[in-house]
């Protein structure tokens, strides 16, 4: 099997401009390499797309893979040829930044179940010449991160200086440490927890169920009937929007300001800006993702729990690790609040692994991780400096 340079188009319904954007390179797994899935199945073949940027050393040391979260993609410090809009993560990998690309060699795939170029519901199931809809099996974490590994492998990487990602991309982080220890040197989970809280789960549900409630979803097969349901999954953008702020960045923001009127408009129109702000929000959504994409990502992330197979005991999971640490959270994250993240430190120091933590003051809320925040960018920078350094980088 190839890694091909120009990506393969899993998405023609949908009118993904994504899946023939030539940016992104593409590695195809056939048949006799089959992705296991926790679901007791396997996915064959299957694709992922990714991007790289900078060059790998001589002996394959100063790799680093950058796990993207919920709604991401391969696109971490590019533009995005859907949007236009720059890389997402462009503030912190690129040439001079904290993930120097002149130093490193940065690899970011699309996670298996999206709807960037990976195999996801959306892409053609070869059994019927249909897109898979909610024929695909159910993905997890743990299998997101199998195809990564595939992947690394793929591109003849042993150990990888680093992991490192954000939310959903910090579960990853997490499993990678937990999965392939010997293949981490060090690992980087940002504003995540070891599983979903039930109140994650709740405001998850709440997203899907709008999608399906949509009556053009169809039961999932919206792209064979030619529609797309648009307002349930602007509703389930909406609802999840609001998560990833917090009171006092909303309260700064917008405030109970009217938008574009001098009095209330006594109906149903967006009478106040954060109103116009979350209806915005998910029209620009529904217009680059894929819905069912939004329910296998969703779930993937409620049946995470890094422990489940240890007793749920988190420091049996860490048990013997030789991986490098550092947890990074954010004060007014309420989605993945700091003290998840210090259960995970503490368990960490419990099982005896060099763990560091350090808690940013903000108001910006989950999402101040994709945010120009100068104290994550400095610790960032300075931890990925002393692995490097550790490891003769």
């Amino acid at each position: 099997m190839t890694i091909e340079a120009t990506q393969k188009s899993v998405m023609p319904a949908l009118g993904n401009r994504e899946a023939n954007h030539p940016s992104s390179m593409v590695a195809m797994f056939g048949a006799d390499e089959p992705l296991v899935l926790d679901a007791g199945l396997s996915l064959a073949p299957f694709q992922l797309a990714y991007q790289t940027y900078g060059e790998l050393n001589a002996d394959k040391s100063n790799a680093i893979l950058v796990c993207h979260a919920l709604t991401g993609d391969q696109h971490v410090a590019n533009a995005n040829p859907v949007t236009g809009r720059a890389g997402w993560w462009s503030a912190l990998v690129g040439e001079g930044k904290p993930i120097d690309t002149s130093k490193y060699f940065v690899i970011c795939s699309n996670v298996i179940g999206s709807c960037m170029g990976s195999t996801g519901p959306a892409s053609i199931n070869p059994a019927t010449g249909e897109p898979y809809a909610l024929d695909l099996p159910v993905i997890t974490i743990r299998d997101m991160v199998r195809a990564q590994a595939m992947l690394v492998d793929r591109l003849g990487i042993d150990t990888l200086l680093a992991v490192i990602g954000g939310s959903m991309g910090g579960m990853q982080v997490l499993q990678w440490a937990v999965s392939y220890p010997e293949r981490v040197f060090a690992a980087l989970p940002i504003a995540t927890g070891a599983r979903h809280s039930s109140q994650n789960i709740a405001f998850d549900e709440v997203g899907r169920q709008a999608v399906m409630a949509d009556p053009d979803w169809r039961g999932g097969r919206y792209i064979a009937h030619g529609c797309r349901p648009h307002k349930g999954l602007a509703v389930a953008r909406m609802a999840a929007h609001v998560t990833y702020l917090s009171e006092a960045a909303l309260q700064r923001k917008f405030g109970r300001e009217l938008q574009d009127r001098e009095a209330l408009g006594f109906g149903f129109d967006a009478d106040f800006q954060i109103e116009s702000y979350l209806r915005h929000q998910g029209m620009t959504f529904v217009d680059r993702f894929d819905a069912n994409s939004y329910l296998y990502l969703t779930r993937a992330m409620d049946y995470f729990d890094i422990a489940a197979d240890f007793g749920g005991s988190l420091a049996t999971a860490f048990r013997n690790t030789k991986t490098r640490f550092c947890l990074v959270s954010f004060s007014s994250d309420w989605l993945f609040p700091t003290s998840e993240n210090r259960a995970i430190v503490h368990a960490l120091n419990a099982a005896a692994a060099s763990v560091s933590f350090v808690e940013i003051v903000t108001d910006r809320g989950h999402d101040a991780f994709l945010l120009d925040e100068p104290e994550f960018f400095s610790a960032s920078e300075g931890f990925i400096s002393s692995v490097a350094k550790a490891r003769g980088l």
